[in-house]
């Protein structure tokens, strides 16, 4: 079994890193939907909110959900442009959690009358 550093425990910051649980079965799509995602804007300062949807078939690994949640909370903060944000978790998830295919799609609340849903999409779903 994969080693947890988060689940079951107290947490008081976000994290960088995503923990793993060992995944021995077939393939499957697992979608995990974060209805409350926030960031900042790089331009104004004020808070973007969204929802964020991680689908993944995996490999070798599970993504631990608790974790999950402690490292989106690291862009609560964070002032980048939707897009880029979006692209940046897909990049890290990717190479934390080595799926077969991962797709992560953000849609934001709009701002000036436009709503701005990006996806990044890596892998091949078989």
């Amino acid at each position: 079994m994969s080693e947890l550093h988060h689940l079951g425990k107290p947490s008081n910051q976000p994290i960088d890193r995503v923990d793993r649980i060992d995944w021995t079965g077939g393939a499957i799509t697992v979608r995990l939907d974060c209805a409350e995602f926030t960031s900042i804007c790089p331009v104004t300062g004020q808070p973007d909110f969204g929802q964020l949807t991680i689908e993944y078939v995996p490999d070798r690994y599970l993504v631990e959900t608790k974790s999950l949640k402690l490292y989106l909370w690291r862009y609560r903060n964070e002032r980048a442009f939707n897009e880029s944000l979006v692209e940046t978790i897909a990049t890290d998830l990717l190479a934390q959690i080595e799926p077969r295919w991962l797709r992560v799609t953000g849609e934001f609340n709009p701002r000036g009358g436009i709503q701005v849903t990006a996806t990044a999409e890596r892998g091949r779903k078989e």
